[in-house]
């Protein structure tokens, strides 16, 4: 299993679109995307993302980390 990456907020929201999320709305620096057939996750617009936020996040997607590296590097 891969390491949990360093990423910014912007790049995370590029990967879940990437995997069908779609954005419905922001409210500062927070951003709430959905999915059809998926759970809702809220992302940040920081620069870096927290491991630990980062991990948790993709729980609530029910994605992977080497699903998500994967997708980063698309």
């Amino acid at each position: 299993m891969t390491d949990v990456p360093v990423v910014s907020g912007r790049d995370v929201i590029r990967a879940l679109e990437r995997l069908g999320y779609y954005v419905r709305r922001q409210k500062g620096s927070h951003v709430r995307l959905y999915h059809e057939a998926r759970p809702p996750v809220t992302v940040t617009t920081a620069k870096t993302v927290k491991r630990g936020t980062l991990k948790n996040i993709l729980r609530s997607a029910g994605i992977d980390v080497d699903e998500f590296v994967g997708l980063l590097k698309c």
